[in-house]
């Protein structure tokens, strides 16, 4: 099977990877939660559009590739929402003046987002129940109450969607392992603004913190818990 990172991590690299242990699967366990990280119109734009014209309206929007994502997400949501299983929001919440720091020296853009960019995408828009969860950081889990909400669930999988692969979802999934979650990640349901980033970053976390595969594959192992 054709992975994201093919022709972009060289075959040699993959083969030392191999060679060292990494890259086995840890599959899931009983009661998995699904979080869905930062899936705002700030990332997605308000509809589809190629990059270079999403960003005009949004200049940290991710363009046509995190809408096609979007439907990805929304077919584990149907799942997790048939299964009676948790979900969790983390995102970004309006940034205030005092939110002033290394994040806005680096991304000053972030500072400056109209309010609807704030609000979560109508199609896997939050319902009564889900655990909304503000966050200032990359990971869900830094400075936030995330550990304590999937243990009061009973979660131990977490199944990581949204956006970017290479900042918020790498954080969350590099944090989640620390925490000793098992850990999945739909490819297909995460996006960033940068192909290479995003295929580099999934070749990392399937070697070292997390099952990485296509939604339809992780549809059909969710599937099977009982």
């Amino acid at each position: 099977m054709a992975r994201p990172w093919d022709g972009i991590i060289s075959e040699d690299e993959q083969k030392a990877y191999n060679a060292a242990g990494f890259g086995r699967t840890t599959g899931l366990g009983k009661r998995p939660a699904l979080l869905i990280i930062d899936v705002q119109y700030r990332t997605v734009g308000t509809k589809p559009m190629p990059f270079w014209e999403a960003i005009k309206e949004y200049p940290t929007s991710c363009g046509e590739i995190a809408w096609n994502a979007v439907g990805n997400i929304s077919a584990l949501l149907g799942l997790f929402r048939e299964r009676g299983w948790p979900v969790l929001y983390p995102y970004v919440a309006p940034k205030q003046d005092f939110d002033m720091g290394r994040l806005s020296d680096k991304v000053p853009a972030i500072m400056n987002v109209a309010a609807k960019g704030y609000e979560f995408v109508a199609p896997i828009a939050p319902a009564q129940g889900d655990i909304l969860l503000p966050k200032k950081h990359p990971s869900a889990f830094f400075g936030t109450p995330l550990a304590s909400y999937l243990i009061n669930v009973g979660a131990d999988t977490l199944v990581v969607t949204g956006c970017s692969t290479s900042g918020c979802v790498r954080g969350s999934v590099v944090d989640a392992f620390a925490y000793n979650f098992r850990v999945l990640v739909p490819e297909d349901a995460v996006y960033d603004r940068s192909a290479t980033s995003h295929a580099v970053n999934l070749f990392d976390m399937a070697a070292k913190y997390a099952d990485v595969m296509p939604t339809e594959d992780a549809l059909a192992a969710l599937r099977r818990v009982v």
